[in-house]
């Protein structure tokens, strides 16, 4: 048995989990769910994972093509009822999926380093649900023409989440519970607004240089989560949806290797499918950032090892994934 807790980070705050086929090699909870009152991390405690949460928009926009109610060809110019502006409306949803769209986004990563630094002009308090993101950028004009290539793209993903709910009548979150969390047995999985958490949610902090102290990022990220991320999940639930997925209960087993076959190559070494990353074809993951968010779940898929990673001071998850690669040879 390899010593897990050796590769570790000293300074790590969060919660690791490793198993293979089922059992468990790895299992423990670092740090506070709640710093200045002590309350330590459990592997029950609801963790925010920002942008992880485009595998389950996907994951339902991919139901809903089953269904015949969308098809992966379908226009948002012919599913979405609002303007939209200089956005060209014959970008598909297969384009929204895959990162190949063009259309503006509201947080450019590659020139934006910071969040947080949306909400200077535009108070996150009102982001309560996807369209809330629309004034961010409904207007701008399109980034390049749908398909020529891969960028990656959040307001893509806010507009799956409103493609959700013109074609269902449902908050895109009710639609994920109903469809996605429930049938697999993620009760402890959904989409909080931060002034209403339920009960053992992490707050997520924020190092302040100056001050050399701890804050929330309460002002930093969505009042809630919207398409393009923002689900609390557990550990427990996150395996729960892997194994859901995999067993085909979401999605057929056509759809799931479709789900997982590479679309879009991204300027590092990773591919990416419908929604998820592929660092090659047997090791899909799903991960996400936000000021004190940092999160991890990748599947090896023919040994059977699930890692998932979730710190909420926003520790190097990233780094630690590959430590445990490098240690169990995967």
């Amino acid at each position: 048995m390899v010593n897990i807790e050796e590769i570790i980070d000293n300074e790590f705050r969060g919660c690791i989990s490793i198993k293979k086929q089922g059992e468990t090699l790895f299992e423990r909870a670092y740090g506070y769910s709640d710093l200045y009152n002590q309350v330590p991390n459990t592997m029950d405690t609801r963790f925010a994972t920002a942008s992880a949460g485009k595998v389950f928009v996907a994951a339902a926009i991919l139901q809903l093509v089953e269904q015949g109610r969308i098809a992966l060809e379908s226009t948002i110019g012919s599913i979405l009822e609002f303007s939209l502006h200089n956005i060209d409306p014959d970008v598909t949803v297969e384009q929204l999926l895959t990162h190949t769209s063009g259309i503006p986004d509201y947080f450019d990563e590659e020139i934006m380093d910071d969040y947080a630094d949306l909400w200077r002009d535009f108070p996150n308090y009102r982001i309560r649900k996807s369209s809330d993101l629309l004034p961010l950028f409904i207007t701008k004009p399109m980034m390049f023409s749908k398909g020529e290539k891969f960028f990656y793209n959040n307001a893509g993903f806010v507009m799956l989440g409103l493609v959700i709910e013109a074609v269902t009548k449902k908050p895109f979150d009710q639609y994920l519970k109903e469809c996605i969390f429930d049938p697999v047995g993620m009760d402890r999985t959904g989409y909080y607004e931060l002034d209403r958490l339920p009960e053992k949610c992490a707050s997520n902090y924020i190092y302040d240089e100056e001050k050399c102290e701890y804050y929330t990022n309460i002002f930093s990220v969505d009042a809630k989560g919207t398409g393009a991320g923002g689900a609390f999940t557990t550990i427990g639930d996150v395996e729960k949806f892997w194994n859901g997925l995999l067993s085909y209960q979401l999605l057929s087993p056509e759809m799931t290797q479709k789900m997982l076959k590479p679309y879009s190559k991204n300027t590092s070494e990773d591919d990416y499918g419908y929604g998820i990353w592929l660092k090659n074809e047997t090791l899909p993951y799903f991960t996400g950032k936000d000021p004190g968010v940092s999160f991890i779940s990748a599947y090896e898929l023919e040994k059977g090892i699930l890692v998932t990673i979730v710190s909420n001071f926003e520790d190097n998850v990233w780094k630690m994934l590959r430590k445990i690669r490098e240690e169990l040879e995967f």
